[in-house]
């Protein structure tokens, strides 16, 4: 771990200064859309164009980069992100802030896909888990911190944008004056969805399932506490809760997958998350049990990404693995996309605890397909299993290639390790 901060301190502070960036800018606006007064409705398709964005991002991108280079395509992407920030408060109108989530998404998936790119050229096959598991810690760690910045300024300002748009100026500062060289680039068509959903019909319906939670509570948990009429310190502690869970729970929920029928294991987690969501919809009132709910739904949804893929990975050739993983990014963008519109849709109809209630459904659709594939066919023998490797949501499909790479590698050394024991 200390090598791969020796070599990497300069990336991985500059992603924790975007990831503070992004994490205010993404709960900032969904408070200050209320004091706006806009409808729940306009919010949701506010926080829905950046999954949009980011699902378009993470497609052309790869394109740009191989056109004119990292560093022109990561210092371009850094200045839109900033003018945006800005321009949020400067014109507060639903459409104006629509595209302008469109803009952002397209951009921070542009900046994660250079910026894990670095991260994947810096590391070794010896420390590559390593750098992963760093990587997705500072992601975590830097969206729970900007909600502790959120109760330092005027939300109904200017102030906390500026902090907002300083922070992901200043995060590119580390990054484009240490790293070097500039890595190769190349990325693996994804395979098709038919095949995919042939290999594993759980892995596919699950990731859509999931790109809907994950919206939902990225984009949506900051309009649910300012509908709930929570204080400014109360809708920072309640989204720091969802990552702190998320966080937490992600290393021994991945112990676990290592040593059980993953699918079983899938079914178990979706029921629990949608009994946690369904608490935050009956104790809406209780300040304390909504927290413990909200952290167990985190706890529980989150690690639910790296589990679907491990679990995906159990029915492919090494060789198809990057590119499976493709496809299950754009599938589970796809859902993302409509996390927030019918959230926004069903909190107008039953409130603000809506928000629940939707979470609720998705994790329990979730268990009863997991229940119905298990009735399909057999499960793999634990032994016959790749290890897991936690990634969040939010990462680009660099990133994952990434974990791919390191699932890979360690099941290659496990079959070399039995067949010298042999």
């Amino acid at each position: 771990m200390l090598q791969v901060l020796r070599s990497s301190w300069a990336l991985l502070l500059g992603m924790l200064l975007l990831m503070i960036g992004n994490g205010l800018q993404g709960t900032l606006l969904g408070v200050r859309g209320g004091l706006e007064g806009f409808s729940t409705f306009n919010m949701s398709i506010v926080m829905s164009a950046y999954f949009i964005g980011f699902l378009g991002g993470s497609r052309m991108t790869p394109e740009l980069i191989r056109r004119v280079g990292h560093v022109r395509v990561f210092a371009a992407l850094a200045s839109f992100i900033s003018a945006v920030l800005i321009l949020y408060p400067a014109i507060a109108h639903p459409a104006a802030w629509v595209l302008g989530r469109v803009v952002i998404g397209f951009c921070f998936s542009g900046v994660y896909v250079t910026a894990e790119s670095w991260l994947n050229n810096s590391a070794t096959n010896e420390n590559r888990g390593q750098a992963l598991s760093l990587y997705m810690i500072v992601q975590m760690g830097g969206v729970v911190t900007a909600q502790g910045l959120l109760v330092l300024g005027d939300p109904s300002g200017y102030i906390l944008f500026v902090v907002s748009s300083v922070l992901v100026s200043i995060s590119f500062a580390p990054i484009l004056l240490s790293i070097s060289p500039t890595p190769a680039f190349d990325t693996t068509k994804p395979m098709s969805l038919r095949e995919l959903y042939r290999l594993s019909p759980l892995g596919c319906v699950g990731m859509f399932i999931l790109g809907g939670v994950f919206s939902a509570q990225f984009g949506m948990s900051a309009v649910y506490g300012s509908m709930a009429g929570m204080s400014l310190g109360e809708i920072s502690m309640f989204v720091s809760t969802l990552y702190i869970g998320a966080l937490l729970l992600q290393y021994p929920i991945g112990w676990v997958s290592d040593r059980m029928d993953r699918r079983r294991l899938i079914f178990l987690i979706s029921l629990v998350g949608g009994i946690a969501a369904s608490l935050g919809y009956l104790f809406e009132s209780n300040f304390a049990l909504l927290l413990a709910a909200v952290f167990v739904v985190g706890g529980m949804s989150n690690p639910l990404y790296s589990l679907l893929i491990a679990y995906t990975n159990d029915f492919l050739e090494h060789d198809d693995m990057a590119a499976a993983a493709g496809g299950l990014i754009f599938i589970n963008g796809l859902g993302a996309i409509s996390g927030p519109l019918i959230t926004g849709w069903i909190m107008g109809v039953f409130g603000p605890a809506g928000f629940f209630l939707f979470l609720a459904a998705l994790m329990f659709a979730l268990t009863v397909y997991a229940a119905y594939r298990m009735t399909q066919r057999a499960a793999t023998p634990v032994e016959e299993t790749g290890s897991y490797m936690p990634i969040t949501a939010s990462a680009s499909p660099v990133a994952v290639e990434l974990a791919q790479e390191v699932f890979i590698e360690t099941a290659l050394e496990e079959e070399n390790n039995t067949l010298t024991n042999d």
